[in-house]
């Protein structure tokens, strides 16, 4: 079995070069995150069976519009479920976030942006799952994107997700953690309404999220790979049950278009 995530990017401009290589790869199960809606319209023209949920609105050059967390499989989707990813009051994040986002204006932070109240407070953030029959068996997929903003808000909605967890299927879990595990990047945890020690302990996270791998008896095959080059940490994951043997794993060096590279993992 061959598994693919990717956050492709909402504003990816080699949209051509990245269906192509979508449509092109030899996969079983493909995770996107931050599709663009026109993009999902054209996913839906390919032969494969395919789960969407709205992710999250995302303001750009002064207009709204989504991005969707998409599921691609060559095998039967027998059903599946959004998740409404938990909310964090506004109250609850210091003077400094707000003023930074505030003089920030970039989709980056949009998050952030959206708990502060600029925009888009009351819009639903949202992951997916679903059921796979995949060689007689129901395998249980997840694919989600936590929050650009604190530690501890990535913690909760990683948590919350996984509570979905059914122990009596193989599990397959893909999506961009935006884990910052690299200091000259991990001072946005506490710009972005963390504690002064997210800025610093930049391992606490990784080592926090390693341990809920652990509880879940998920195993993370491309740990300590770099997987977005900017903030030079593993951004992107493709978690598996413990009870698949992993065959192959690796980081493809083309990121067509996205600031992400695509993820690959192949298991039995």
């Amino acid at each position: 079995m061959v598994i693919y995530s990717w956050n492709m990017l909402f504003s990816n401009e080699r949209l051509d070069g990245a269906f192509a290589f979508i449509r092109d790869a030899d996969f079983d199960i493909f995770c996107l995150q931050e599709v663009p809606e026109k993009f999902l319209e054209r996913l839906k023209t390919l032969p494969y069976h395919l789960a969407s949920r709205h992710e999250r609105k995302i303001q750009l050059k002064g207009n709204a519009s989504s991005s969707f967390a998409v599921i691609l499989s060559k095998h039967p989707i027998e059903k599946h479920w959004s998740i409404f990813l938990p909310g964090h009051p506004s109250h609850s994040l210091p003077l400094h976030t707000r003023l930074f986002v505030y003089f920030t204006p970039l989709m980056l932070f949009s998050d952030v942006r959206e708990a502060v109240g600029y925009g888009f407070a009351d819009l639903e953030r949202g992951a997916l799952y679903a059921d796979v029959a995949i060689g007689g068996a129901s395998v249980r997929v997840f694919n989600f994107h936590l929050t650009l903003t604190q530690p501890a808000w990535r913690i909760d909605e990683f948590a919350s997700t996984l509570a979905k967890r059914d122990q009596e299927k193989p599990t397959i879990v893909c999506g961009d953690f935006n884990t910052l595990e690299k200091p000259h990047i991990s001072i946005l945890n506490w710009l972005l309404g963390g504690r002064v020690s997210d800025a610093f302990l930049w391992h606490r996270e990784r080592r926090m999220m390693e341990r809920h791998f652990v509880e879940h008896e998920l195993v993370n095959p491309l740990r300590g790979s770099v997987t977005h080059p900017l903030s030079r940490s593993q951004l992107d994951h493709i978690l598996v049950s413990e009870s698949f043997s992993i065959k192959n794993a690796s980081v493809i060096r083309d990121r067509h278009g996205s600031d992400h590279h695509p993820i690959r993992v192949e298991a039995e």
